[in-house]
């Protein structure tokens, strides 16, 4: 089984990881030098990033005081508050078809009820708790293993529903920095130039994707194991599924941001995204003082007292409430699952017993 990662194409059947066997990597000593030499480079930018945001953080707590904060959180109305927690709402929902469409190319028929529970979950766990791979995985094991689907099949999920993300950021981020290129110069100090040919590359990227995986059957290997991507047809629902989630999630901040604020929807998507990628590439857990340093710096010519404080509310509307949820509804769903094991056994002890009661009254 060897140890590299590569993107090929073929003819295996899809719906889960599967092992592919070859021979011995005789370049296996330099790749893994190679690739301990990139861990370190990403660990050194992850806390580059971190560290930079930590100084933009404490430098604006410098500025602002918590009584500037508490009136802008006083500020915001119900109104506001309601339709944040609306789009709240339909951007956890989107987020469900993540794992329906992961679920659809795998060819694995779960019930729409298991498919949400496990979805809303996981990302409301992982969102909080950081480090995805382990948190969201472990959460869709303990509810979709209930259902047959094994663990292979779970890390294969997990791996298209990724796709989706990226997918969704990709065309999002492209259409906003070349549609909104002048105004996102203003606010980040770049050149619209700069910003144009970053949204070309990305959109390209997208593109280049979508055409890539439309030519025949492609198939992704990572140490060993091998899944058959999704084909364009699908890849285009995904594309739109996390472009829509997006641009759910960037609105409840947007709607929390002060009033006359002055910034259109587009161009604030292509900041929002922008932090978002960089959170997530701080390894933050939800990319916590990340996001919020890289929201403060687009944002600067706001109050910074009112910016935070919506930034507060973001956190408690997407981040805690859906984690507290996510919890209760996992106790729910443990309790239930032991009530009814627990009576599947007692039927089975008592049908044992009822059996030779039977057999010596016919004897």
């Amino acid at each position: 089984m060897t140890g590299s990662t590569k993107l090929s194409s073929g003819a295996a059947g899809a719906g889960e990881l599967v092992a592919e066997a070859g021979p011995p990597d005789a370049t296996f000593g330099g790749a893994s030098a190679r690739k301990s030499r990139w861990s370190w480079v990403g660990l050194v930018a992850s806390l580059a990033i971190f560290a930079a945001s930590a100084f933009v953080l404490w430098r604006t707590a410098h500025t602002i005081s918590a009584a500037d904060v508490l009136a802008a959180l006083a500020r915001v109305s119900a109104g506001q508050l309601g339709v944040a927690m609306l789009l709240v709402a339909v951007s956890y929902l989107l987020l469900t078809g993540y794992d329906f469409l992961a679920l659809r190319q795998m060819r694995i028929k779960v019930p729409y009820r298991t498919t949400a529970l496990a979805s809303f979950t996981s990302y409301a766990v992982s969102f909080t708790l950081g480090f995805p791979l382990l948190t969201s995985g472990a959460v869709r094991y303990r509810i979709y293993a209930a259902r047959g689907v094994r663990a292979p099949q779970i890390a294969s999920l997990t791996v298209i529903a990724g796709i989706t993300f990226w997918l969704g950021m990709g065309v999002v981020l492209g259409w906003s920095l070349m549609a909104e290129a002048g105004a996102i110069s203003l606010l980040a100090h770049t050149s619209i130039f700069i910003n144009q040919l970053a949204g070309l590359l990305t959109a390209c990227a997208v593109v280049g994707y979508l055409i890539w995986v439309s030519v025949k059957h492609r198939y992704v290997a990572v140490k060993g194991w091998r899944l058959e991507l999704p084909g364009l047809r699908l890849s285009l629902g995904q594309m739109a599924l996390g472009a829509g989630d997006a641009c759910a999630a960037a609105g409840v901040l947007f709607v929390l941001l002060p009033d006359g604020h002055g910034v259109n929807f587009a161009t604030f998507l292509a900041i929002y995204v922008c932090a978002c990628m960089l959170g997530i590439v701080s390894h933050a857990p939800g990319g916590i003082g990340v996001f919020e340093a890289t929201m403060l710096v687009a944002l600067s010519s706001l109050p910074g007292s009112q910016v935070l404080g919506a930034l507060l509310l973001f956190r408690l509307c997407y981040y805690l409430l859906p984690f507290l949820l996510a919890l209760a509804l996992l106790s729910g769903y443990e309790i239930v699952k032991r009530l009814k094991s627990g009576r599947d056994s007692l039927r089975d002890d008592s049908g044992g017993a009822a059996g030779p009661g039977l057999r010596r009254e016919a004897s």
